[in-house]
């Protein structure tokens, strides 16, 4: 047993290192992909454009219920990690090898924010790693509640709805601290996939299914 044990051991060891190198060129790519980003633009830049927005709103004005939903559906570890979430990378790398193609992505909300105030939707490993580096100078710069924020105000909610003023006042004709339970729970589904489940969308759909009876 200790021999298999030391052998199954040896291997792990050789495949993480195997890695790391076969890694290296992608890595050194997306950090110079993330250099050139904030050589151009710096974050503390692109933070001041989205807190400038006629539109934005502050935290303390959004909906609890919405706020902790969002965490438990995008980020559950949001409060605590550093940027990445390395169990979150693991699960959604098994389900992409599993499915042969980019199904999960693992972004953290601190991932996103990045996206969001760099990249294009691209699936790549060079990007996800500038997203990476992104994220981290994020939580070094700005506190949780202030990444949670900038989040919510430049999220996409679909119908050209950036942030959740407007998708609140859209969808619902409401403000951000008065969304209903309900009304939380629609625009949190909405950011998994926009143009599909936004409440319109949804709405219409269960329309048809309703017309073919």
């Amino acid at each position: 047993m200790r021999k298999v044990l030391k052998r199954l051991a040896v291997f792990l060891l050789l495949a993480v290192v195997i890695g790391a190198v076969a890694a290296g060129p992608t890595v050194y790519r997306g950090y110079a992909l993330y250099r050139e980003a904030v050589r151009e633009t710096p974050v503390s830049v692109k933070a001041e454009e989205i807190q400038s927005r006629a539109d934005y709103v502050r935290l303390e004005d959004i909906s609890d219920s919405l706020i902790e939903k969002v965490i438990e559906s995008e980020d559950q570890r949001f409060r605590f990690h550093f940027g990445i979430d390395p169990l979150a990378i693991l699960r959604a790398a098994k389900n992409d090898l599993l499915a042969g193609s980019f199904v999960e992505g693992g972004s953290t909300i601190t991932q996103q924010l990045a996206k969001n105030m760099y990249f294009d939707s691209d699936k790549n490993f060079e990007r996800k790693v500038a997203e990476a580096f992104v994220a981290f100078q994020l939580e070094r710069e700005y506190t949780k509640d202030e990444i949670l924020e900038m989040y919510l105000n430049c999220i996409y909610f679909g119908e050209n709805c950036y942030g959740i003023k407007k998708a609140a006042q859209h969808y619902f004709n409401t403000t951000p601290t008065a969304l209903s339970e309900e009304q939380a729970d629609s625009l949190v589904y909405t950011i998994k996939c926009p143009n599909l489940y936004n409440p319109t969308a949804l709405k219409m759909e269960k329309t048809a299914k309703r017309s073919e009876k």
